[in-house]
């Protein structure tokens, strides 16, 4: 079997934070204030590394002593290194700075990940088109923790629409959440004042016709709702659950 033939091609590099630098210099030979050194695997040493285009590795320890070095320079953020320029492009690859301050730009993978984003985005606004008013409520509760009584339907699916848009996983993972209804449910107790928080939340008060007694008291740090959930989804809660849903 004949071995693989090697292609070179033209690489393209960016730098890694959004708002890049007009110009960037990348340090190209070893000193004390910026060690420039590649871990060898296979011999268990670190090896000093160097850019200088008249050589043939970017390697200390394979280039002669007639080294011409140059500066590698990111403008507005990006670096191109033509084929013919594979000291640099080995350069870029063993430099410590190779996926934390730069990135080889693979287009083909970039398009791939904005692909799925959009098909993300598009599951997300269809399933936001989909929610039945019971399920807008609820939704609509549970990111804002907003009284739906003060809403319009119009304005429960703009604000859900606009999430989904630029949530698209979070809102997925919502609609899917088991506990969804019940704690739109919950919410839904409190924004018509069945029950109610005192003493700067730390309690949860049953507040209808009959019944004004205390229900629990909500810890330090823990959320009321999801512990008023927990409660009237156990053995001790159902019966005031059914309650609360009949009034």
């Amino acid at each position: 079997m004949k071995n693989k033939k090697t292609v070179f091609v033209d690489k393209q590099y960016k730098l890694t934070r959004n708002v890049a630098p007009l110009s960037f210099m990348l340090p190209t030979r070893h000193t004390r204030r910026f060690p420039l050194l590649h871990f060898d695997e296979s011999n268990g040493t670190n090896r000093e590394l160097r850019y200088a285009r008249n050589q043939k590795s970017p390697f200390v320890d394979e280039q002669d002593g007639n080294a011409l070095l140059e500066p590698v320079i990111f403008e507005d953020g990006f670096l191109f290194v033509r084929k013919e320029d594979q000291v640099l492009q080995q350069f870029l690859h063993y430099h410590p700075l190779n996926g934390k301050k730069f990135i080889e730009v693979d287009k083909a993978k970039d398009a791939s990940e904005i692909v799925d984003q959009l098909l993300i985005q598009a599951d997300a606004l269809t399933e936001a088109k989909k929610l039945s008013i019971d399920q807008l409520e609820n939704i609509t509760r549970v990111l804002f923790n907003t009284d739906v009584a003060r809403l319009t339907t119009s304005e429960m699916k703009r604000d859900v629409l606009v999430f989904a848009n630029s949530n698209p996983q979070d809102f997925l993972d919502i609609c899917n959440d088991p506990e969804l209804k019940i704690m739109g449910t919950v919410q839904g107790f409190f924004d018509k004042g069945y029950l109610a928080y005192r003493k700067s939340k730390s309690e949860v008060w049953y507040n209808t016709p009959t019944n004004k007694t205390k229900m629990l008291n909500v810890p330090f740090g823990a959320d009321g709702l999801d512990l008023s959930v927990s409660y009237l989804q156990s053995d001790d809660g159902l019966e005031v659950l059914k309650y609360l849903e009949s009034l």
